[in-house]
């Protein structure tokens, strides 16, 4: 089954206007690429890592279950050329091709692909109860996992690359892929309770 993401619901792409409808996702995917950046602003560094924690990563999977696979992908490539490109919205304000060089460039380079994941088991209508946003959210962290991880062990080493860039991470991640378990489902209810 195939369902449509919950910004098409809120927010209809008409094909019948083509310019409307370039216009309507260009306005999302900056939308949705500025509320990645902000949320790269609320960072905290450990001291044993050089991976903070942020909101980036909730932002990331978020724009998923909301925009669907293409859409997502397309903002969170976005937000990686405006951050390349020397705005400041990686964490804690950072940008360059530094950053995505860099020890924490593989959970960057990751977020397009993981947002697409999520997008498209949203709209697979995994978006719609509780345990299944739960396992989306959750699988699309492992893919920022793989990338960070993947990438943060050229700079560590594979052992100390798990222990210091996922270890740390995961009661963290855990309690946002919850979160968004409750918030997705619920804006689905509401959403069908206002059309009614």
């Amino acid at each position: 089954m195939t369902t449509i993401p919950m910004a098409q619901a809120v927010w209809p792409r008409r094909t019948t206007n083509l310019a409307a409808a370039w216009g309507r996702d260009a306005l999302l995917a900056v939308a949705f690429s500025l509320l990645t950046a902000l949320s790269a602003r609320l960072s905290i560094h450990l001291p044993f890592t050089p991976v903070p924690i942020t909101g980036q990563t909730f932002a990331v999977l978020l724009t998923g279950a909301l925009l669907g696979p293409g859409l997502a992908f397309q903002a969170m490539a976005l937000y990686l050329i405006e951050g390349a490109a020397g705005l400041p919205v990686f964490q804690s304000g950072t940008s360059g091709l530094a950053e995505l060089s860099g020890p924490t460039g593989g959970y960057l380079m990751s977020y397009p692909f993981a947002a697409a994941l999520v997008g498209g088991l949203a709209t697979c209508g995994w978006d719609r109860r509780p345990a299944t946003m739960l396992c989306a959210m959750l699988l699309g962290s492992l893919v920022i996992y793989a990338g960070g991880v993947g990438w943060l062990a050229r700079f560590l080493g594979g052992r100390a690359a798990i222990m210091d860039g996922m270890v740390p991470f995961l009661p963290g991640d855990a309690v946002k892929a919850l979160l968004a378990a409750g918030l997705v489902p619920a804006g689905w209810k509401l959403i069908g309770e206002r059309r009614e």
